[in-house]
């Protein structure tokens, strides 16, 4: 047996329990990963809740970001060993088809999240195929590889794979103190692009400023629009890294510069917003949808991470059986970076 966060029905944070599970098997091809750091994702908590897009078997364990050791290898495993630190991919993937075969799993119609289409890292061990396992980096820590897979990788996916940042453009980033927002501040600047973020607490302007930001707009006291209006002498921003929803929607089209490209990656606030597609045309704006990101792209980031060009911020390190907390902060945004969870020892 071990120990592992479940869920046996849909629902708040409420229905998150710590408790005895049984060990899983080692199928061939798969190793057995003796979990080390597991962090919290927004994802873990809308399949809590039950949206259609994740059918599920119950009882459940969530959690995509994984770092940890081998502990037990399946038949026909060859490349790693017993004892390997390693980070496990947050994507899964067929593997075979077209879009696979083109480095583009993204595209995958057998696409999934670790942690939703599987069991994750909400437990003591976790199953992971071969071929889902990176090394860690020497000198980087288990909570630190935690914290960066899926953000990290989602963010360079929306602005170097979709949006096509480059240096000396403006990007409009919203929530700085987010996972995938302190992801993106820090890869945009790495590009050598103007970042503007927001926040929304003043105690979040200096955490943002040593990320990179070059302006920090507060939007419980500014107004958004109208400060990147000013910034731009009226003319708008090149990219807007947008993963909020409707509650920033109509913001953001607005902030654009004509043939400016928004990227999106989430519906935080909600899935449905309002268009006007005779801005979209008159302007000639790009709305770039982006989901996850390649396994070439997460080895990219692995590799600035280990060079610590980007720097994952993990806000508070949590045991494992508190993971309930460490979901209710995170919906109340009281956190700047990442929640990372740890079995007991």
């Amino acid at each position: 047996m071990m120990k592992a966060v479940i869920f046996r029905q849909h629902g708040g944070p409420e229905v998150l329990e710590y408790t005895d599970v049984p060990m899983p098997p080692v199928p061939a091809g798969h190793v057995l990963v003796r979990v080390k750091a597991c962090s919290v994702n927004h994802v873990d908590c809308w399949i809590r809740q039950g949206i259609p897009a994740y059918r599920i078997r119950l009882p459940h364990i969530s959690g995509c970001d994984v770092s940890g050791v081998i502990e037990r290898l399946g038949a026909e495993v060859r490349g790693v060993r017993a004892g390997d630190r390693v980070i496990l991919s947050p994507g899964l993937r067929c593997g075979q088809c077209e879009f696979c075969r083109a480095g583009d799993e993204t595209l995958c119609a057998s696409a999934g999240i670790r942690g939703a289409a599987t069991d994750g890292g909400y437990a003591e061990f976790t199953l992971a195929r071969e071929d889902d396992l990176l090394p860690l980096p020497d000198g980087i820590s288990f909570e630190d590889a935690a914290a960066f897979p899926l953000v990290f990788m989602t963010a360079w996916h929306m602005l170097v794979g979709r949006a096509k940042l480059k240096a000396g453009e403006t990007v409009l980033i919203h929530a700085a103190g987010s996972g995938i927002g302190h992801a993106a501040i820090q890869i945009a600047k790495h590009l050598k692009a103007v970042v503007y973020t927001t926040v929304g607490a003043e105690a979040k302007i200096p955490k943002a400023k040593a990320l990179g930001a070059d302006e920090i707009i507060n939007y419980q006291q500014e107004d958004v629009l109208g400060r990147v209006r000013e910034l731009t002498d009226g003319r708008g921003v090149e990219v807007v890294f947008e993963h909020i929803g409707p509650q920033t929607w109509e913001g953001s089209l607005k902030a654009l510069a004509k043939r400016g490209r928004l990227v999106t990656c989430g519906a935080t606030s909600g899935p449905t917003v309002p268009l006007d597609l005779r801005y979209v045309f008159s302007r000639q704006l790009s709305l770039l949808g982006s989901m996850m990101g390649t396994r070439a792209e997460l080895a990219t980031v692995t590799q600035l991470v280990g060079e610590r060009t980007l720097r994952p911020v993990v806000d508070t390190v949590f045991p494992l059986r508190d993971a309930r907390l460490a979901q209710e902060r995170m919906l109340q945004r009281d956190l700047f970076g990442k929640f990372v969870l740890v079995p007991s020892p």
